[in-house]
């Protein structure tokens, strides 16, 4: 499939084509009730409730201590985007599926406080459910302090609600970790990567992207790409997958399909 006029289109910040049509929209319904958003959330109309993952708070900090620096922007970005959401959908809780911070070690005093900062932003303005990831060794010791407790998963309207590093093979089921992108590649080199909602109707799993702008993830083609136990188990060409643009989120089409494209 060419998509030929993509970019130039988004650019302006429409999307159409002769053989399949993008539409930007604020969200997309996926199943009666459940909503995935341009804001890198999946909103659930019962409560509402919004669903996010990984987070990665301290990203920089565990960079410099590898001799990596990069200016202080990951949290900034994050609350930033929080406040634009809480806003936005006006929740009445708020699922996070794991991955709140980055290190995997003891959190530092400056983690630590990111953490705390960005958890009050939400316990300011709607109920706070933290999903352990396996980035978060010690994460108790942080929330210990908010009155928050983080657990293994939860049930909640149906779906199983988990980080994705493990599989209880529970489904219908919710998870982050994968950190889904997608690239469609240019027909003379380069092209573009756009991380990525997945919905694997048949197998009952819905994979969100990271909330962090810093954690795009490798681009998914084949199933050796993937690291969540779930979707590597699953037959994930017939996932349906939606991209996040800035100006919208876009039905990409089938899995298999998207890696076939060609700007």
């Amino acid at each position: 499939m060419c998509i030929g006029v993509f970019i130039g289109m988004l650019s302006i910040g429409f999307l159409s084509m002769s053989s399949h049509e993008f539409k930007g929209m604020d969200s997309i319904e996926i199943m009666p009730g459940v909503r995935v958003t341009k804001d890198k959330c999946l909103v659930l109309d019962e409560g509402p409730t919004i669903v996010l993952s990984d987070l990665h708070l301290g990203y920089e900090k565990a960079l410099e201590e590898e001799g990596v620096y990069l200016p202080r922007i990951n949290t900034e970005s994050v609350v930033e985007s929080l406040n634009k959401v809480v806003y936005k959908y006006d929740p009445k809780r708020v699922v996070i599926l794991g991955d709140i911070k980055h290190d995997f070690r003891r959190a530092s005093y400056e983690a630590r406080e990111e953490v705390c900062r960005t958890i009050n932003l939400l316990k300011d303005v709607a109920d706070v459910i933290i999903i352990k990831g396996n980035h978060d060794n010690f994460i108790q010791s942080v929330l210990q302090d908010l009155n928050v407790e983080a657990v293994d998963y939860i049930d909640m309207y149906g779906f199983r609600m988990e980080h994705g590093h493990l599989d209880s093979g529970k489904r219908p089921v919710i998870i982050g970790h994968e950190h889904p992108s997608v690239r469609i590649s240019g027909a003379v080199g380069g092209g573009i990567k756009l991380q990525c909602f997945l919905h694997l109707k048949r197998e009952g799993i819905i994979v969100i992207p990271p909330f962090s702008n810093l954690s795009s993830g490798s681009s998914l083609g084949n199933p050796e790409t993937f690291i969540s136990p779930a979707c590597k188990a699953s037959y994930t060409d017939d996932a349906d997958v939606y991209g996040v643009s800035d100006f919208g989120v876009l039905y990409l089409g089938k899995l298999g399909e998207v890696s076939k494209m060609e700007l």
